[in-house]
């Protein structure tokens, strides 16, 4: 994050714009929605900013930019077409310790202007840290769309209430069910209805009943979240909006960050995969945890990478819960095998080539994997396998010990739909020497089958970008 996102209180302090033209109307009417006392300081004023001046009051110099000028502002606005105009303003400001932002120069600016969907009192501010305003603005566009103006309504409702609700729960978890029943239930579809009065009478229910129930304890339940491969673009609408609702989140080196920032802002986070000296938190130890935490009242997301029932160990986990009487939710996620093999182009079933799949773990017995290989090695089928990268030698030598051809296609894929994607492809017989030669680390996956071949014809635009643009490793 390149920007602290901030919204600044400018009511009834002086800001300052210097220029005339467009750019600087489209300034001066926000710092001036924003109920500052704004100066514009140009030669003359253009059409927009003569116009604003019919219907707001501000303050229109002429005359040469000086220090005085800037006294008493927050934030100070160079729109002029002079470039040695809007750097004299850089200096001042810096040496007054000012804010300043200069139109289209991100190097002098010290904040940026975001986009802005306005629903007084609902903000949205969209940035792309000066990179690209037009993306900020088709985005903008989009949210236009989906944000219906009657938010504004429900947040100047509920900001009415604010101090008695926060009088009446004092527990801040309570306190914030209570708002989330509020703002998704049916006060809020009568506000959107513009129905205000039945609006308020079941807001006043909901008060009273919020009063009946006293410091009673919230019931607690477990959220056991499938995070897909790593792309966060990959999870489910439901699995969302569960991450925005819960306050403490159990997370594994599996989970990106991308994905972590989704989560509730203010939610606890612990993770639960390596610790110093390599360790893991034991899955007895997780169980506990979910447990104590959902019967303290919590909401408690458990997330985990892939799908949580394909090698998650989801089943243990919610066998537990059941057990222990804690209430619980499953959202499946997009299991590695899928996710994976869709962005490198490899399909996993396939007419010509595969009719079935399979999908095993690589984890070891006794030294060597614990692996059926006759179900393994089968005409007509795709074979993946988890976290075999640790044995991969023993895999390949397993596959082909076994009777497979040691010319079968095999693939590895690093970090599947994430970035810095890698996919290795060779043979059962060359894929160990390539993968040790390219550095290939965990995560990865291993396909094993014909399927693999098609990856030269698929992959241009497995993920939507030519080929020639990603840093693959191919045979």
């Amino acid at each position: 994050m390149d920007h602290l996102p901030i919204f600044l209180n400018v009511k009834g302090t002086p800001s300052l714009v210097v220029g005339g033209g467009f750019l600087a109307a489209r300034k001066a009417d926000l710092l001036l929605r924003a109920g500052c006392k704004l100066t514009v300081l140009a030669p003359s004023l253009g059409d927009e900013l003569a116009h604003l001046a019919d219907t707001h009051d501000f303050v229109h110099k002429t005359s040469e930019l000086t220090a005085q000028d800037l006294t008493g502002c927050q934030v100070v606005f160079g729109c002029s077409h002079d470039s040695t105009i809007n750097q004299k303003l850089c200096e001042l400001a810096a040496a007054a310790g000012i804010l300043v932002n200069v139109t289209d120069e991100p190097d002098n600016c010290d904040f940026i202007m975001p986009a802005v969907l306005d629903r007084s009192p609902l903000l949205v501010a969209i940035a792309s840290g000066g990179t690209s305003p037009l993306l900020t603005r088709m985005l903008r566009a989009r949210f236009e769309t989906t944000i219906p103006a009657a938010y504004g309504r429900l947040a100047e409702f509920a900001g009415g209430y604010r101090e008695r609700i926060k009088a009446l729960i004092p527990d801040m978890h309570q306190r914030r069910r209570f708002w989330e029943d509020m703002i998704s239930g049916p006060v809020a579809e009568h506000l959107f209805s513009g129905q205000f009065e039945q609006a308020e009478s079941l807001m006043e229910s909901l008060l009273k009943q919020a009063a009946l129930d006293g410091d009673r304890k919230p019931v607690g339940e477990v959220y056991l979240v499938g995070t897909g491969p790593g792309d966060p673009d990959l999870l489910t609408f439901r699995a969302l909006r569960l991450m925005q609702q819960a306050d403490v989140v159990l997370y594994d080196r599996l989970v990106g960050e991308g994905i972590l920032n989704l989560v509730r802002r203010d939610a606890r986070r612990i993770y639960v995969g390596k610790l110093p000296k390599n360790h893991t938190v034991p899955q007895e130890e997780i169980g506990k945890m979910l447990i104590r935490l959902a019967q303290e009242g919590k909401r408690v997301l458990r997330l985990k990478g892939g799908d949580p029932f394909v090698f998650g160990r989801g089943g243990e986990e919610i066998e537990t819960l059941a057990e222990n009487g804690i209430a619980f939710q499953v959202i499946p996620g997009i299991t590695a095998a899928t996710g994976c093999a869709a962005y490198a182009g490899i399909p996993l079933t396939h007419r010509d080539h595969a009719q079935g799949c399979i999908f095993v773990t690589g984890h070891e017995k006794n030294g060597r994997p614990d692996l059926n290989w006759n179900v393994l090695i089968q005409p007509r089928q795709t074979a993946v396998i988890y976290m075999g990268l640790s044995s991969l030698d023993l895999i390949t030598e397993g596959f082909i010990s076994h009777g497979a051809d040691p010319q079968t296609p095999a693939a590895i894929i690093e970090n599947g739909t994430r970035e810095g994607q890698r996919v290795i492809s060779g043979t059962l017989s060359s894929l160990p020497g390539k993968t040790a030669e390219a550095g290939i680390s965990s995560p990865a996956l291993i396909i094993v089958g014909s399927v693999v071949t098609l990856r030269d014809k698929l992959s241009w635009f497995a993920d939507g970008k030519p080929k020639k643009r990603r840093s693959l490793l191919n045979e």
